[in-house]
């Protein structure tokens, strides 16, 4: 059984991924949380105006430039006796790959709702990954500040679209210039809202009585006072209470309502929050559940990433912690390459900022330095441990382009570059068989995903090229009935049918369309395609 002390460790972890649609207040919400832990002085602006600050999540040099997040960031700072591991994940869709990856490391999640527009199509998405794996879900309502929908009407939205409980931990108290504050059911406090004091200091909630009408009119006015009277009493006669098993089930969410960029519900928020969400929980690895109080060390990598600072230009594989103890001299086993392995420079990460680390526990995140050993989905463990985490969620591109380096000189970054960003998961290279590498088909999820490929390969690889998109959007892997062998250069395909290659060798044929899939099964009586990602 694993030590006293390290149990203890494990169990004051909470890691959890933040979650929404883009614009929602996701990035200022990770950043009023590390403010409140001392892991920043200073939140930075995510719109980045009026201002060379920007947020600390958003490390890469083009999120800095758009304001937006594209690549999920990794924090990790202490409050109140927790040590809590936080996955901001990007909110738009062109990247939902990196997040629904970073969601397989969480055990809870943070949804952010922007309070005028509700429900949006991220959000939905994001919370059928969540939904998936039972993990509990915690709902903050943002925005309050602003004019915002009836909070009725959003709380019904939420268990209509999602088919899951809700419980409204506080209640808004009017909204935009009308905002007042919050009502804490539990405590029946209002917490005042005042626009200038940015979080600074710990907002003393008010004991309020419903029935000292006059009391309540000095803080809130009769209209609101009455507004809110009326509403306490709806939720009180309708819900069926807080059940804190069914929260951690994933069956009832607690919401709450606040303003992020200006700090107001923040800190009882996230209190609340660490209250409530587990412990880190454990893994499947087959058919055998993995505790986190496991003895042995286990951990599986959900994120690999190039260049993050232009001093190292090194590779970081990221790691979720399942199970023991990690030490940085030990020895571990490396499942998918069958070897024992060290891994090099452990690290914890706030964003690009590291720092060395010796120890670490279940439900940490470390980085470690990745010669190219490492795929997504690897498992790493105690050796003679045996076992295998169960797969991260690969995404089929859905849109492909020529990408044709400009200057011949530079051959060899464009290999680098093209390879190296291809290996963190987030865009596909492929080859036409017997070309060269002047040119390479890259294939992405999302269009957004190109500005950040061209990006990066200009700063970080000094490499500049021309892209011409091409009108496939379907692509399948090469395969024979009954495992007999197929020659791809041998079949017969429509002239718009495309024969290509992934960095692994593995055959592949792109099609324009259903007809010309269609098409070459009819005229390939041996043929069988598999959808991509079934044999990577």
């Amino acid at each position: 059984m694993i030590d006293a002390q390290s149990l203890h460790e494990i169990q004051k972890r909470r890691t959890f991924a933040i979650i929404s649609h883009p614009d929602a207040g996701k990035t200022t919400l990770t950043e009023k949380f590390l403010l409140y832990g001392g892991a920043i002085q200073t939140a930075g602006s995510v719109k980045g105006k009026h201002s060379d600050k920007h947020a600390v999540s958003d490390w890469m040099e083009l999120e800095k430039q758009r304001g937006i997040s594209v690549s999920s960031s990794v924090m990790q700072f202490n409050y109140n006796g927790y040590c809590i591991n936080i996955l901001d994940t990007p909110g738009h869709q062109d990247f939902s790959e990196d997040t629904y990856r970073t969601l397989m490391a969480a055990d809870s999640a943070v949804m952010v709702i922007d309070a005028a527009k509700g429900i949006e199509a991220q959000t939905r998405k994001l919370f059928k990954v969540c939904a998936m794996r039972g993990i509990p879900i915690f709902t903050f309502i943002n925005k309050l500040d602003r004019e915002a929908r009836d909070p009725l009407d959003l709380l019904d939205e939420l268990e209509q679209e999602f088919g899951i409980r809700t419980y409204p931990m506080n209640w808004p108290i009017g909204c935009g210039v009308d905002f007042r504050g919050v009502y804490d059911r539990e405590k029946k406090q209002i917490l005042t809202f005042d626009n200038f004091h940015g979080g600074r200091n710990r907002l003393q909630g008010i004991a309020v009585d419903f029935d000292d009408t006059e009391r309540l009119d000095e803080l809130i006015g009769e209209r609101l006072r009455e507004n809110l009277t009326e509403q306490i009493e709806l939720l009180d006669v309708a819900d069926f209470g807080f059940d804190l098993d069914a929260v951690r089930a994933g069956k009832l969410s607690p919401v709450f309502f606040g303003s992020a960029l200006n700090n107001f519900g923040i800190e009882p928020f996230l209190e609340s929050f660490l209250q409530m969400t587990t412990a880190p929980l454990s893994h499947k690895a087959g058919e055998v559940e993995i505790e986190s109080g496991d003895e042995r060390f286990s951990a599986f990598v959900f994120k690999i990433q190039a260049n993050m600072n232009k001093a190292h230009r090194d590779r970081i594989a990221f790691m979720r912690i399942c199970s023991g103890k990690f030490e940085r001299s030990k020895e571990y086993f490396h499942v998918q390459g069958g070897k024992n392995i060290k891994l090099a420079q452990p690290q914890q990460m706030m964003a690009q900022e590291r720092e060395g680390v010796e120890v670490a526990y279940a439900g940490d995140i470390i980085g470690v330095f990745d010669p190219g050993i490492f795929s997504i989905g690897d498992t790493i463990c105690q050796p003679g441990m045996k076992i295998t985490y169960e797969g991260i969620p690969n995404f089929t591109p859905e849109h492909f382009a020529y990408v044709e380096q400009i200057d011949s000189m530079k051959r060899k970054q464009f290999a680098k570059g093209m390879n190296q960003i291809a290996q963190e998961g987030a865009i596909r290279i492929f080859f036409e068989p017997n070309s060269g590498m002047e040119r390479v088909i890259v294939g992405v999820v999302g269009v957004l995903q190109y500005d950040v490929l061209k990006f990066r390969m200009q700063t970080e690889y000094g490499v500049g090229y021309i892209q011409r998109e091409i009108p496939y959007d379907i692509i399948r892997y090469v395969s024979g009935k009954d495992g007999k062998e197929i020659d791809p250069s041998k079949l017969k395909l429509s002239a718009e049918t495309k024969w290509i290659q992934d960095v692994r060798g593995n055959d592949l044929l792109l099609f324009p369309g259903n007809w010309a899939v269609t098409w070459a099964l009819e005229h390939n009586e041996d043929l069988e395609l598999l959808p991509y990602g079934s044999n990577a």
